[in-house]
C-alpha cells in the first residue's frame, strides 16, 4: 500500500557530490520523521541522517559538515545532499519514512528498497 522509491545512487570520485531522492506514495494520510541510513558490506548498519515533520534534522557524527538532509512536503519527498564524499561513503542507502496510512491508525515505518553508492579514491 506504500512505496519508497529511491534514485540518485551511483559512482563518484573522492571529493565529489550526490544528491538522493526518496519519493513516498500510495495510501497515505500523512508523513511523520523521514530518514536516510546505509550499510557497508561486513558493516552494522548507521543512521546518516533523519528529519523532522517540521524539517528539524538530525545527523550522524561521520557525515556532520558534508551532508544535508530535506524534505518536500507536497511532493512527499525526502533529499539527501551529499557533498566532499569519501570512499568510505561507500554502501547501499536506505530511506526510510514513518507514515499514516489512509485506512489504519497509527505510524508505521516503511523502507525503501536501497540504492548503491559507491565513491572511488
Amino acid at each position: 500500500q506504500v512505496q519508497l522509491v529511491e534514485s540518485g545512487g551511483g559512482l563518484v570520485q573522492a571529493g565529489g557530490s550526490l544528491r538522493l531522492s526518496c519519493a513516498a506514495s500510495g495510501s497515505i494520510f500523512s508523513i511523520n520523521a523521514m530518514g536516510w541510513s546505509r550499510q557497508a558490506p561486513g558493516k552494522e548498519r548507521e543512521l546518516v541522517a533523519a528529519i523532522t515533520s517540521g524539517s528539524n534534522p538530525t545527523y550522524g557524527d561521520s557525515v556532520k559538515g558534508r551532508f544535508t538532509i530535506s524534505r518536500d512536503n507536497a511532493k512527499k519527498t525526502v533529499y539527501l545532499q551529499m557533498n566532499s564524499l569519501k570512499p568510505e561513503d561507500t554502501g547501499v542507502y536506505y530511506c526510510n519514512a514513518d507514515i499514516v496510512s489512509i485506512s489504519l491508525l497509527g505510524s508505521k515505518r516503511w523502507w525503501g528498497q536501497g540504492t548503491q553508492v559507491t565513491v572511488s579514491s
